[in-house]
């Protein structure tokens, strides 16, 4: 059986919409900090992870590129089969508050799904190990 969790970021414009219980962490690129919906669990952290990165390249990426971000919005869920405990896969929606072009934006977002680092290391399969006590 699956079990789902969604998880949300938000920054910039995209702060003020937020409703529910949303936590604020300082962030490096907006001066409001980043909203974060999202329990806390490890289904819920995984998918935050992700989301926290894609909105944090998304920023990163825009500044290289010259290009303006008033806010953005990832949205990641994920599944977890409890009968193994095992991922059954992440997906993220992201939403951009600019006035760049449309076609910018795609290419920007585009670019981030390359990069990000965090999607990147779970596609590729990152081990995880244990340290010795």
């Amino acid at each position: 059986m699956e079990e789902r969790f969604a998880v949300v970021a938000s920054a910039g414009s995209y702060l003020q919409e937020e409703d529910g219980e949303t936590v604020r962490l300082p962030h490096r690129w907006t001066p409001g900090g980043v909203g974060v919906r999202s329990a806390f669990t490890g289904g819920h952290v995984l998918n935050l992870a992700v989301a926290a990165c894609v909105l944090n390249d998304l920023y990163r990426e825009a500044e290289a590129g010259g290009v303006e971000l008033r806010g953005v919005r990832v949205r990641a869920e994920g599944g977890f089969d409890t009968s193994r405990w095992e991922s059954t896969g992440i997906s993220y929606a992201v939403e951009v508050d600019s006035e760049a072009p449309q076609t910018l934006i795609a290419a920007l977002i585009a670019t981030v799904d390359e990069v990000a680092e965090i999607p990147r290391a779970l596609r590729q399969g990152a081990a995880v190990t244990r340290s010795p006590d």
